[in-house]
């Protein structure tokens, strides 16, 4: 699904109007009738509809809607927050369509509440067309008084194009926000509907066609919002001769005194994605420990001066291992002592091969970040959750957070990296400026060792021959693809890492069995 901000989204209907000539008015006409289609669908074909209206294109949509229920046999009351002389352009023509027996216009504070909550509370659907994509500032007085009506009658909810009070790039609540059970959006899904907070309000989301040509769609610059219909043309069938060597060698060099379990996790994760063969480079002190954690991947003893943690002194070592393999991670568990940051920097300045970097590896690079213009591989892909980010940029977490997606693009291309900020939807960037936003996963991944499950899935798929963009956005749905999974069978609280890992091979199967159905039904064999 492609997703764009709400400033494209209003350059698209300008371009529409101005350059296709189509009329405003003909758009809200196909935006109104999408939104009756979708409620006609879930509520049937009769019962009462409570339309909460604003002033402008939004509230517009709305009197639309009001209109078409009417003349399908619904029983229809129209309450506008706005004074008759403020609407103008296309909604007032639409407003002018509208039986006047069923408008109510409501433009103080209480009185809404005074006059009509009886009516919102009995209401089989309320139709939110309040406030659209364009708002910014926090909702105040009588709109305040309106979301928390709606949010407060139990009713469901249908709103048009964006849950009001809700920032339509940002995802943030402005104030305060209605919680849709369905939200009827137009063209293209915007930002507000997938990031956090505003995913939580949009309830299910429906993308209608209004009629913007087809050419302006095809050329609309947004980003990917990766759910299972983006991802299964990415995966890989497997030859039926297939053998090991076609799937790679993947190296990981993790782990220290403490920290067994990250170093386990990711190469245990590599082997359940599908490697070939991995192998997992720990300190020599703790490599009896780490031959029993593992038993498909293969564990190779680091020098170490039985200090338990890796410095330059493993570099030569790990040099030979280089040899053969595909991928090579480094990072899980591996502690963060200055001769350790001195090997990862090194590693960074000599690896060639596909690299990808995380945890105690991304703390080394954030010691020296000057160290990624000195890089030697061009897949460098690097993890970091917002705390490892704001260490990376030097700024707070906080500031990470408020402009996630540009924080992401704008490292990416400034270092020739690609990106993964991890966190409820994560963003993949690429060097390129492109941007992706994960659709799967749930609150149960936020717990220890997850972020080590993503290294080793990523690390083998590159392993695999997946170029890195693949890699990095197939990687970070499969984990949030698995968990889900978990989550389905056990519920959100107590999920573990290991759990994840366990399940990547049903997530697999789930999608390419998915793949399978849908190239049948294709070519009409089901």
């Amino acid at each position: 699904m492609r997703v764009v901000t709400a400033h494209t989204m209003q350059e698209i209907d300008r371009q529409t109007i101005k350059e296709y000539g189509i009329p405003g008015v003909q758009l809200m006409e196909s935006a109104g009738r999408g939104c009756v289609e979708e409620i006609l669908a879930e509520f049937g074909l009769n019962g009462r509809a409570v339309v909460m209206a604003g002033k402008g294109n939004n509230g517009g949509d709305g009197y639309v809607i009001a209109r078409l229920l009417g003349q399908k046999g619904w029983n229809v009351k129209v309450i506008i927050l706005a004074d008759r002389e403020q609407i103008t352009g296309d909604a007032a023509l639409n407003l002018e369509k509208l039986s006047g027996s069923s408008i109510n216009h409501c433009t103080h504070e209480g009185q809404l509440s005074a006059l009509h909550m009886e009516e919102i509370f009995q209401a089989d659907v309320i139709v939110d067309a309040l406030l659209g994509t364009g708002l910014r500032s926090d909702v105040s007085g009588v709109f305040l008084e309106a979301i928390d009506l709606m949010n407060a009658s139990g009713r469901p909810v249908v709103s048009v194009d964006i849950p009001s009070g809700i920032h339509g790039t940002t995802g943030r609540v402005l104030g305060s926000a209605v919680r849709a059970f369905i939200t009827v959006t137009f063209a293209f899904a915007k930002l507000g509907h997938v990031l956090y907070p505003g995913a939580e309000h949009t309830g299910r989301l429906v993308v209608a066609d209004i009629g913007i040509p087809p050419q302006l769609m095809e050329t609309v610059s947004g980003y990917d919002f990766l759910n299972e219909d983006l991802i299964r043309p990415m995966l890989r069938r497997r030859d039926r001769q297939a053998h090991k060597g076609q799937f790679g060698h993947c190296l990981i060099i993790a782990g220290s005194t403490g920290k067994t379990g990250a170093a386990a996790l990711a190469a245990n994760s590599a082997v359940r994605a599908g490697s070939g063969l991995v192998t997992l480079a720990v300190a020599e002190s703790i490599h009896a420990i780490l031959e029993l954690k593992t038993t498909e991947a293969m564990t190779f003893p680091l020098p170490d001066s039985d200090s338990g943690y890796l410095t330059n002194q493993a570099f030569p070592a790990i040099e030979k291992l280089l040899v053969g393999k595909g991928a090579v991670a480094v990072g899980p568990g591996l502690d963060s002592r200055p001769g350790t940051f001195a090997l990862v920097q090194n590693l960074v300045e000599s690896v060639t091969l596909p690299l990808v970097i995380d945890a105690d590896g991304l703390n080394a690079l954030a010691e020296d970040i000057s160290v990624l213009k000195r890089k030697k591989s061009d897949q460098i892909i690097l993890t970091p959750h917002p705390g490892e980010m704001s260490r990376l940029l030097g700024t707070s977490i906080p500031d990470v957070e408020a402009i996630r997606i540009s924080v992401a693009q704008e490292f990416a291309r400034n270092y020739d990296v690609f990106l993964v900020l991890k966190g409820a939807r994560t963003i993949i960037a690429s060097p390129a400026g492109t941007a992706a936003i994960n659709g799967s996963g749930n609150p149960g991944m936020a717990t220890g060792g997850m972020g080590d499950v993503l290294t080793g899935i990523i690390v083998s798929l590159l392993g695999q021959g997946y170029e890195a963009w693949d890699a990095c956005r197939l990687g970070v749905f499969l984990h949030g693809f698995a968990a889900d999974m978990v989550a389905e069978e056990k519920g959100e609280i107590g999920i573990t890492a290991s759990d994840v890992l366990e399940k990547l091979p049903y997530a697999y199967n789930r999608l390419l069995k998915n793949t399978l159905l849908s190239n049948l039904k294709m070519f009409g064999e089901l």
